[in-house]
């Protein structure tokens, strides 16, 4: 019987055994313990640096992917909305969407009225069989 960390090491030791040049990582930490997360990711970034492998790091974990990556894209319905340096994107996010994803992520060093916290942009997401023209998100922009 293996924990959840253990399965994951399996995972991307068996990945490794083909000796791939890109690793696609969907989701690795999302179903992880929390102390166990950050080991993982540390395994991912060493394994990165020692076997010079590219990782297509996937995750709704903005914060996972500021530590881990360094790019950034951020999609909104099937579509790029904002790329660029991992800490520009998290420090500095140009795009309404992005705001918005990272306002949403937990941060115990930020405190914010009640009402910017709750804030999750307004409207419904768009149909992605017959999307708006333009920016997907702009029928939800603030």
């Amino acid at each position: 019987e293996l924990s959840g960390g253990q399965r994951q090491r399996v995972a991307i030791a068996r990945a490794l055994g083909a000796d791939p040049q890109v690793l696609l990582a969907d989701e690795p930490v999302s179903m992880l313990d929390v102390s166990i997360r950050l080991g993982v990711l540390n395994l991912l970034r060493d394994l990165k640096e020692r076997l010079h492998l590219a990782i297509l790091y996937i995750t709704h974990d903005i914060a996972s992917a500021r530590y881990f990556a360094d790019t950034t894209l951020v999609m909104y319905a099937g579509r790029i909305v904002e790329g660029g340096d991992s800490e520009t994107v998290t420090q500095r996010p140009a795009h309404p969407y992005t705001q918005l994803l990272i306002a949403s992520a937990p941060d115990p060093d930020r405190i914010v009225a009640q009402e910017e916290q709750e804030e999750t942009g307004t409207g419904e997401p768009p149909s992605l069989i017959a999307p708006p023209a333009g920016c997907r998100f702009h029928p939800r922009c603030p």
